[in-house]
């Protein structure tokens, strides 16, 4: 992973279509190991994840290429790495599992981020209804060792149709339920990497039967 952190570091400092096409072949040399990683994830993942189908890993993988359309932003490529698991690949609308590679700032985790009105009511109301699993889940002391908190995006106060003093609140004013975990250098080009990652992502497992209950139950 040494090398795919160096292309990375060379792209964020040379971001145009000149040099990424003198080095293209580092580009593919890069992506394929995201890849090939993302695929041996897929497999480990399904040992304890029944949901996750076998999937190509180009489907969970995201692309390098920015849409500048609509962007003030005009860097025409992303300067990290990353793949999405779940039923569904890298598009999909359930929980899953996400780690991304990014000089000084690579992180893994999963959750459901930041999902469509329809499926974000669905979740809350599973949780306004089964919140005391969601916090049994979350505050398990191997949990809480990889992932110390949700990501904070929510609202200022209880959502549409939620009563504000109701026994969730706090939880119903989330918007996305993203769990998250920092990943060292020394990790990322570890021998160990894969089996570290696997580990996070076991932890993560419950949350996201959770999360993808709700969604399939109410929708």
């Amino acid at each position: 992973m040494e090398k795919v952190l160096q292309f990375l570091e060379n792209l964020s400092a040379n971001n145009n279509k000149d040099w990424f096409h003198d080095n293209r072949k580092l580009y593919e040399e890069s992506r394929d190991k995201i890849l090939f990683i993302t695929e041996i994830l897929i497999n480990e993942i399904r040992k304890f994840d029944p949901e996750i189908p076998v999937m190509n890993p180009k489907d969970c993988m995201f692309r390098i290429f920015r849409d500048v359309r609509f962007s003030n932003d005009k860097r025409p490529y992303k300067t990290n790495f990353g793949s999405f698991i779940a039923s569904g690949g890298r598009k999909s609308l359930l929980a899953g599992y996400y780690f991304h590679i990014e000089p000084d700032g690579s992180f893994a985790g999963g959750g459901l981020h930041m999902p469509p009105a329809e499926q974000l009511r669905a979740i809350r109301s599973h949780i306004a209804k089964n919140g005391h699993e969601f916090l049994e889940i979350t505050q398990k002391e191997s949990f809480k060792k990889v992932y110390p908190e949700m990501f904070e995006h929510k609202l200022k106060t209880a959502p549409k149709g939620f009563p504000k003093d109701h026994e969730f609140v706090d939880l119903l004013r989330y918007q996305s339920f993203v769990f998250s975990t920092n990943l060292k250098k020394e990790i990322i080009t570890g021998d160990s990497f894969v089996d570290y990652l696997v580990n996070a992502f076991s932890e993560l497992y419950d949350v996201n039967r959770f999360i993808n209950n709700g969604v399939n139950k109410f929708l």
